[in-house]
């Protein structure tokens, strides 16, 4: 009978009660309590079922490794499933509900499924689901869609009623983990000066030090956590964080954490969640072990806890899973649970030691005080289906016949301990096996490493393999000076301090034993993944059907795949696995580690992407004056840009025509600071840029631009723009609007992945800069007005550019055209950006300067026959199908996409090619239409033979202009193509040379 102790519950504030509901029952608890806590005080020892076959499942861990006791939380805007009883906070009103059941949690109509076991083995699913194949669409995938998922999704026209956000934090030394081991690392990084940042994912410090004892420096182990939190605290260079999780280590010393700043306190001022990013220069993982069950039959009934976790309950909870316990163990760390236990006034019928004899001073001890230990025996099986009634044992070597039964309401396991070694594998971190306590620890020799070569991510304490608090302390603060030393910082010469003997015993001897059972039958139900349902059996039948491969058999056995991510069970079947195989633990090896440590909410990682703001909205620095000017905005990517800029009573359509025209005639702005602006720089930054793009850009000269193509492995066209050289290894590439993270992110890509060993840096300065167009006859001498720089065309040809100061203001001015008009583009630091587009406003008023949008900007790139990438282009569209020939060069060897283009489908003279299209009634082409010719194809559809990419009327022209994908189209000049409309008319056009405007740039180049 579960209860709450009159004893222990250092944790709990017994005079504050704490109302709460489970499954609609109204329950109390204390403050300080965990939901799963509060549960065992009400004497709810099953709290939920498993995944496949519905069994009873109760709480059996404390803290995040827990499988089991999964709720669904809140209602309505904060319903949340699959929260963990042992991570979750109590508070008051609290509304939990067991998941995974129908109708009730005691009566589950799901538990059938135990019935059919037999029929269920591992990997049912891939031969039962396989034939008949009619059967899949309206038979198999319903099932299969209605039977997956564990607990129930929250309504998805339920508005989440928090908040969350998105915090980048920069230290030199980060520590993850807040027990012993790492308050003492804390301590000794922040001596030196370094900055340093602590997580800790629970509400408390100091890990399991103050459950299990010991004294340092002659105090106990609570002593010294205070002491080391308010010298921490203390230190302007440290910051503290709980409530925190490190969720995951990434290349570059890059972490993120998750902090859960009020689930204890629904409805707080703040966000929610916060989801950290970190860079540290050195990382330290303090992150402790976690003790592994072990396998027999009815491990999994209600009642069966992990030792330590049985003791975290009765200690820092004052609750206990039963009145009589037994505990069952193969290493001296169990012996401290019956101890707690005894000292809190409770019955310790029997000790279970699987090894054959000895033992260390706990043992010892606890014979002293009158608990009955049998050495060389274990469990045969637990009793009762719904909480433990008693357990029946046998010998650990032998036939496994039962021996006695021995009535109880509790069980105690321990199965030995593993280190925490997922964040230290998350970025490539190797282990080695220690055969004496029989665990995974990391191998220093092979920790992960920066692009220097140089180590960032330390384990310490626990997550090192080390379990005296001497040597943890030790190692801990080895660990901290060596990171602060990495860093550049000089450590303090106080050394760790020294622990008792008291509570200094190590786990010795932890071995994992095959499970014992009176029969076969009983040993079938040796549970390893509580959750997923996964047996001793199941491992065997997979390695038995080939399944040899760690990785292949957790797949086939779902084995490590719930939502603990094989936290309590990931060892014990490698043990299964390598037993069946013959062959050692690490012959076998382990599966793959991968970040978040457990589970994060959507919320955190959306952050503030929600609402108005799931796709945020980037504005230039003259947003505002276009607003004011009551321009029509569309967006363009994140950006929002002026379509055009109406005056009173006029027409969209009007006011392109209006800008156009002004342009041509006089003087135009264009705010073109949405365009992508990348820098790439290094020693090796000329042949980088030779790959990225198809013609040459290392031989450009300092103070010149060359209009690019970059191409896509698959040889298609995916971005232009000119690329200015700003000295011997730097070049500014221009992307198109939109495009600047997409070409940021392929660069960044082949400099990781494909020449991580050459020099080249590239940075998105997009936004550090402010750029206008300044365009038309007029737009030389409206610069000249603003003074101090020589534009003329013999100090400034075109694509060429200069710095200088105009109207005071720092400026990097290139003679580029979009336009095909004398034109400029000016940059300008962002801060300075509207006033210096007031500065154009004003120098440009005796040339009636008009700002134009960007429909007036595609007509006048239209009329002069240029691309626009996203019009021209689709993703299936090569530079050689829009007659950019001139552009690849024939000089280079290769770039991307090259070999690409050499594939028969990209050679194939069928392709269609880029021509002008102008109508013979002069109107505007339906945009996107398809130019039809005789016949059907063999769909029975009309044969197609070319498209349009881009129309616009063109008031230069004063008629309709298009351009258009045309098969044979450059050899068809002349001929009258027809393009049906939506209701069935036909518009007829004219294949011509897409330059319509200035064929020879003379206005350009004036």
């Amino acid at each position: 009978m579960s209860t709450r102790l009159a004893t222990g519950g250092r944790l709990l504030d017994k005079g504050r009660q704490v109302s709460f509901t489970f499954n609609g029952k109204r329950m109390t608890g204390c403050a300080g309590d965990t939901l799963a806590s509060a549960l065992l005080a009400n004497d709810q020892v099953m709290m939920g079922r498993s995944f496949k076959y519905h069994r009873p499942r109760g709480v059996v861990a404390s803290g995040a490794e827990e499988p089991n006791a999964l709720v669904g939380l809140g209602t309505g805007a904060r319903f949340e499933p699959n929260q963990r009883a042992t991570t979750t906070e109590l508070f008051e009103g609290l509304s939990a509900a067991s998941q995974n059941h129908w109708p009730s949690l005691d009566y589950d109509i799901g538990a059938v499924n135990q019935a059919f076991a037999r029929f269920l083995p591992a990997g049912f699913y891939y031969k039962m689901f396989m034939f008949p194949r009619a059967f899949w669409k309206h038979v198999y995938e319903p099932f299969i869609r209605q039977s997956a998922g564990l607990g129930k999704a929250p309504d998805a026209e339920t508005r989440d009623a928090d908040t969350y956000e998105h915090f980048h934090a920069y230290t030199d030394v980060l520590v993850i983990g807040g027990g012993i081991a790492g308050l003492q690392a804390a301590v000794a990084a922040g001596r030196s000066g370094a900055r340093v940042l602590v997580m800790e994912q629970t509400p408390h410090w100091g890990g399991r030090a103050p459950v299990d004892g010991g004294e340092v420096d002659g105090k106990p182990a609570e002593a010294f956590i205070d002491a080391a939190v308010a010298e921490l605290e203390a230190m302007d260079n440290v910051t503290l964080r709980l409530r925190c999780m490190g969720a995951g280590v990434y290349d570059h010393g890059y972490v993120l954490g998750y902090e859960r700043l009020s689930d204890h306190a629904p409805g707080a001022d703040g966000p929610r969640h916060r989801l950290w990013r970190v860079r540290a220069g050195q990382v330290i993982t303090a992150t402790g072990a976690i003790e592994r069950p072990l396998s027999f039959a009815g491990n999994d009934v209600p009642g069966v806890m992990l030792a330590s976790a049985l003791r975290d309950y009765v200690v820092n909870w004052g609750v206990s899973a039963g009145d009589r316990t037994v505990v069952v163990t193969n290493n001296d760390d169990a012996y401290r649970t019956a101890l707690v236990l005894l000292d809190a006034g409770l019955n310790v019928p029997l000790i279970l030691d699987a090894r054959p004899g000895g033992g260390g001073a706990l043992a010892d001890e606890a014979r002293a005080r009158g608990i009955r230990v049998e050495n060389a025996k274990g469990i045969a099986k637990v009793k009762g289906r719904a909480r433990v009634t008693g357990v029946a044992i046998c010998a650990q070597a032998g036939e496994g016949a039962v021996l006695e039964e021995v009535p109880c309401d509790a069980v105690a396991m321990s199965g030995g301990w593993s280190p925490v070694v997922h964040l230290w594998s998350h970025c490539g971190g190797k282990l080695n096996w220690d055969d004496t306590l029989a665990m995974f620890r990391p191998d220093a020799g092979r920790a992960p490493t920066g692009h220097d070569g140089a180590p960032f991510v330390a384990a310490c304490g626990a997550a090192n393999g080390e379990f005296g608090l001497n040597a943890i302390l030790k190692d801990a603060n080895s660990a901290g000076q060596t990171a602060a030393r990495a860093t550049g910082h000089k450590p303090g010469r106080k050394g760790a301090p020294k622990a008792s003997d008291a509570g200094d015993e190590a786990p010795l001897e932890q071995v994992w034993l095959m499970p014992q059972g009176a029969n076969i039958k009983l040993r079938m139900k040796a549970w390893l993944d509580y959750q997923n349902d996964v047996k001793v059996s199941d491992v065997q039948l997979a390695a038995r059907e080939g399944y040899e491969s760690v990785e292949h058999t957790k797949r086939y056995t779902t084995l490590g795949m719930a939502t603990d991510q094989g936290k309590l069970s990931n060892i014990n079947g490698l043990a299964v696995l390598s037993n069946v195989l013959g062959q050692p633990i690490p012959q076998t090896g382990t599966t793959t580690f991968r970040p978040p440590y457990t589970p994060i909410s959507m919320g955190a990682i959306a952050g503030e992407a929600r609402g108005a703001l799931f796709q945020p909205i980037r504005r230039t620095t003259v947003h505002d004056w276009h607003e004011a000017q009551n321009a029509y905005m569309e967006p363009v990517g994140h950006w929002r840009r002026p379509y055009c800029f109406p005056k009173s009573g006029e027409s969209h359509e009007d006011a392109v025509q209006r800008e156009v025209r002004a342009t041509r005639d006089s003087l135009g702005l264009l705010d073109a600071s949405t365009l992508g602006k990348l820098i790439v720089k290094g020693a090796d930054a000329g042949r980088f840029m030779d790959m990225m793009y198809t013609n040459m850009m290392s031989n450009l000269a300092v103070g010149k631009c060359r209009y690019g193509l970059m191409c896509s492995e698959n040889g298609f066209l995916m971005d232009d723009g000119v690329v200015a050289r700003l000295s011997d290894d730097t070049w500014l590439c221009h992307t198109t609007t939109g495009g600047a993270e997409r070409v940021h992110a392929h660069m960044e890509e082949f400099l990781q992945t494909e020449w991580w060993d050459w020099q080249v840096f590239v940075a998105n300065v997009t936004e550090q800069y402010a750029q206008f167009g300044v365009v038309g006859p007029n737009s030389r001498k409206v610069l000249e007005k603003l003074g101090g720089v020589d534009l003329s065309k013999e100090a400034l040809a075109f694509m060429q550019w200069t710095e200088g100061t105009l109207a005071g203001i720092e400026s990097r001015i290139f003679r580029i055209s979009f336009s095909g008009e004398l034109s400029y583009e000016v940059a300008v630091p962002a801060s300075m950006g509207r006033a210096f587009w007031n500065k154009l406003l004003e120098a440009g008023k005796e040339f009636g300067v008009t700002p134009y949008g960007t429909e007036a900007l595609h007509i006048m790139r239209a009329e002069k026959g240029f691309i626009m990438i996203g019009d021209e282009t689709d993703g299936t569209v090569i530079p050689q199908d829009l007659g950019l020939n001139w552009a690849i060069s024939k000089k280079k060897e290769d770039y991307i996409g090259k070999r690409a283009q050499a594939r028969s489908y990209m050679t194939n003279p069928e392709r269609w090619k880029l021509v002008g299209l102008e109508t013979v009634d002069g109107s505007v082409l339906p945009d996107g239409a398809y130019a039809v010719g005789e016949g059907v194809n063999a769909n029975g559809q009309r044969v197609v033979q070319g498209r349009v990419t881009s129309t616009y009327h063109s008031p230069t022209l004063e008629r309709g202009i298009a351009m258009g994908l045309v098969l044979h189209g450059p050899d068809r000049m002349g001929e009258v193509l027809d393009f049906p409309r939506l209701d069935g008319s036909i518009v007829q056009a004219r294949i011509v040379d897409q330059v319509w405007f200035d064929k020879d740039g003379e206005k350009q180049n004036v």
